[in-house]
């Protein structure tokens, strides 16, 4: 008698999985793998394969997570059991994600009335795309210059807190939230899936995208880098309705196949549940300039460091817009459009160097962007700058520097002595705009500078109010002092 060998049921499972998931492997060999030669040590250190170690829990231990993340988007119908779900976005529409406190009693107490930094973002699923990320989206963005690729609808969001896009990663939103308040964030997406396919004809499949969540809490040095909870769910975008036409396709497809068959899909849910991974590993951006920043002693504070010799010059602040070079590239010159507020022409723009752009007349400009935003170009193109109101040079005391060319002659102690000033412009001519500017200079808050006076006659300490600001006489020379306030951490600062 012939004995077989049967598997049970959960061991034909696992290699059926198995054999799927080896074929799947296979499939991309070969294909669109570019001229480049692939470094396996840069492969295996791709996020997919960080979230497909992080994803298998601990044995033996049911983990509850701190947060809860939900796209109201319903899961396609045509996904089967074991594969993960699969949601249908269509581009530029507004879609709910709701943040959700999933925390036990007494779990993470240090948050507690406080608040926490989510960043979105939409990344790519596919291996080989996520190892070119940075080349795909600098390609999306010469397509689709001045467009990003995820935005959040700020007016239907609710709860959210100092929401932020940085120019530079088109494909990132952060905010700040308070997970014991009503959250929810509405994102556009506003790239579609067959952007990021070789083929321009139609029919091809559009890649599938990740939207990933990571959220953060607030460490010790006052920087949200505290890594608490990160969740993902893969999506495809379409065109505006296609996602609705492709649910419904694959809801007929389900209908017609048997009842066996169906046993192999996932029903559809009419939420999508994001589901737990590792954090997205930061990109390397050139960072943008710093904030100032502010002295924190309490006998006070100053201008640069005070040496005034041509090798320790204090930083010039930075220019409100730059001036366009004709040596600059037509990508140069692109950049330059976004960073003037002139990004809805610069597709027209699109092949102009620098030098092209500088030989435009105004009646070219005008004719080509209308009166107003032609206006606005040819001065930007020019480079003409309005002339402040009012202008005054200001020096601190402990910026005396001695002049070693200078031998003072007896009795001349203060002779080799010079400052090194300031200018100050001011348009508004109040004492509150004076106040900001000069904290600026001195790279502290402008709360922090309580009173401004001026040194009156017999040395007496008169209030500047926005009057006599606005009577200075152009040009005017003052030496700063700088006097602790009593009862705070604040500053008088007084113009002799």
């Amino acid at each position: 008698m012939a004995w077989a060998l049967k598997l049970p049921l959960a061991d034909e499972v696992i290699e059926s999985g198995l054999v799927q998931d080896f074929d799947a492997s296979l499939s991309g060999i070969g294909q669109e793998l570019g001229a480049g030669a692939y470094s396996m040590s840069d492969v295996l250190a791709l996020p997919i394969f960080k979230q497909e170690e992080s994803s298998l829990p601990p044995e033996g231990q049911d983990k509850v997570l701190p947060f809860q993340y939900v796209l109201c988007a319903a899961t396609s119908p045509a996904v089967k059991l074991h594969d993960e779900t699969l949601t249908y976005l269509n581009q530029g529409q507004s879609y709910e994600i709701r943040m959700l406190d999933n925390r036990k009693l007494g779990e993470l107490p240090e948050i507690n009335g406080k608040l926490v930094k989510s960043i979105f973002r939409v990344v790519f699923h596919d291996r080989r795309l996520q190892y070119t990320e940075h080349q795909q989206l600098e390609g999306w963005r010469w397509n689709r210059p001045g467009d990003r690729i995820l935005d959040i609808d700020i007016p239907m969001s609710v709860g959210i807190i100092d929401p932020r896009a940085n120019p530079t990663q088109l494909n990132t939103v952060e905010f700040l939230w308070d997970p014991a308040k009503r959250t929810s964030v509405f994102i556009q997406v506003h790239c579609i899936s067959t952007e990021f396919t070789l083929r321009k004809h139609g029919g091809e499949k559009g890649v599938p995208f990740r939207v990933q969540i990571d959220t953060f809490r607030e460490s010790d040095s006052g920087d949200y880098t505290e890594h608490l909870h990160s969740a993902s769910c893969q999506i495809k975008v379409f065109k505006p309705k296609g996602a609705d036409r492709k649910q419904k396709t694959d809801r007929e497809k389900m209908e017609k196949r048997t009842p066996h068959e169906k046993e192999k899909y996932q029903p559809s849910y009419e939420t999508t549940i994001l589901t737990e991974c590792s954090p997205w590993p930061e990109v390397s951006y050139v960072p943008p300039a710093p904030s100032p920043g502010f002295n924190n002693s309490h006998s006070g504070f100053s201008l640069g460091d005070g040496s005034g010799s041509p090798s320790h010059q204090p930083d010039p602040p930075a220019p409100l817009a730059d001036t366009l070079l004709p040596t600059w590239t037509p990508q140069e010159a692109q950049q330059w459009l976004h960073r003037n507020r002139f990004s809805t022409f610069s597709r027209l723009f699109r092949n102009f160097s620098g030098a092209d752009l500088l030989k435009l007349s105004r009646d070219d400009v005008i004719q080509i962007c209308g009166p107003a935003d032609g206006i606005r170009l040819f001065n930007a193109l020019k480079g003409r700058l309005v002339r402040p109101r009012l202008t005054i040079y200001v020096c601190q005391e402990s910026q005396q520097v001695r002049d070693p060319q200078h031998e003072p002659d007896e009795g001349d102690g203060g002779a080799g002595t010079f400052f090194v000033y300031h200018a100050v412009y001011l348009e508004e001519l109040t004492a509150a705009e004076l106040s900001e500017k000069l904290a600026q200079l001195f790279r502290v808050p402008a709360h922090q500078i309580q009173h401004i006076y001026k040194q009156g006659p017999t040395g007496i300490h008169v209030l500047v109010s926005d009057e006599m600001i606005q009577n200075f006489p152009d040009e005017s020379c003052f030496v700063l002092d700088t006097m602790k306030a009593e009862s705070s951490d604040s500053y008088h600062v007084i113009l002799k």
